[in-house]
C-alpha cells in the first residue's frame, strides 16, 4: 500500500473518530461536562477543549501561547484547557464536528499519533463516564502499534515490567511476564498511564492499572 494512500485511510479514521465524539458529546446532559475524567484534574470540558484546540488556534496564536508559557507544551496545554473549558458545551461539541473537516494533525505527530490522540482522549471521557463506547478495530489497531513504539512507551512511564497484557476481544497481545487482560481499549489506556475504574481488567497484576478509592473521579462542577 503507498504512503498516500495510507494516509487517506487515516485521514478517514480521524474524521470519523471525531464525528463520533461529536455525536456521543453532543448526547451529554450538562452536569457530565463538569464529571471527572481519566485525566487527572481535567474535567469533561477541559479534556474536550484540549481535543479541539488544534482546529480552534491558527499557528501564529498557538506558537505565541506556547510561548507565553515558556515553551512548555504541557503548561500551555493545561492553561489553555482551563481556559476554553469554560465555553458553553455546544461550543465545544461544534467545535469537536468542525475538527472532522479537518486534515490538521498536533505538531510532529503525524496521522497516527493524530488518531491516537483523539481516541486516547475520547476514552479518557467515555470511560470516566462510564460510557460503553467502542472504538472500532481498524482505528484501535492504528492506536495499539502507535502507543507501543519504544518513543511513546518511554513517554508515558507506565509499570509494564513483567506484565503481559492480553486483549479479550482482538488477537493482540504485549510484553511478557504475568497476564493481565481486558478489552483492547482498556489496554490502550493502561500503556499511555491510565488508571481504570474498578472490574475492567482480570489477571493477579490488575490492581496495579487500577483507580483506588484515592484516584476517585470526582464531579469538579
Amino acid at each position: 500500500m503507498t504512503a498516500s494512500r495510507i494516509d487517506t485511510q487515516l485521514r478517514s479514521m480521524i474524521a470519523a473518530e471525531r464525528q463520533e465524539l461529536a455525536a456521543v458529546l453532543g448526547g451529554l446532559p450538562d452536569q457530565s461536562w463538569n464529571a471527572g475524567t481519566l485525566c487527572a484534574g481535567w474535567r469533561v470540558r477541559e479534556v474536550v477543549a484540549h481535543m479541539t484546540m488544534l482546529y480552534r488556534y491558527s499557528t501564529a496564536r498557538f506558537l505565541a501561547e506556547l510561548a507565553r508559557s515558556g515553551g512548555r507544551f504541557h503548561r500551555m496545554a493545561d492553561r489553555l484547557a482551563r481556559q476554553d473549558g469554560a465555553a458553553a458545551p455546544r461550543e465545544l461539541v461544534s467545535a469537536m464536528a468542525e475538527g472532522g473537516l479537518s486534515a490538521r494533525t498536533p505538531p510532529g505527530v503525524g496521522f497516527e499519533g493524530a488518531l491516537t490522540h483523539d481516541v486516547i482522549h475520547g476514552l479518557d471521557v467515555s470511560v470516566g463516564l462510564g460510557l460503553d463506547r467502542r472504538v472500532s478495530e481498524d482505528r484501535l489497531r492504528v492506536v495499539l502499534d502507535t502507543v507501543t513504539k519504544p518513543k511513546a512507551l518511554k513517554s508515558f512511564g507506565a509499570q509494564l515490567d513483567g506484565v503481559e497484557l492480553r486483549a479479550e476481544d482482538l488477537d493482540w497481545s504485549y510484553g511478557c511476564g504475568t497476564p493481565v487482560s481486558g478489552a483492547a481499549q482498556d489496554l490502550a489506556l493502561v500503556i499511555c498511564g491510565r488508571r481504570l475504574p474498578a472490574g475492567r481488567l482480570h489477571g493477579e497484576l490488575s490492581a496495579r492499572f487500577t483507580a483506588d478509592a484515592s484516584d476517585a473521579l470526582p464531579d469538579l462542577g
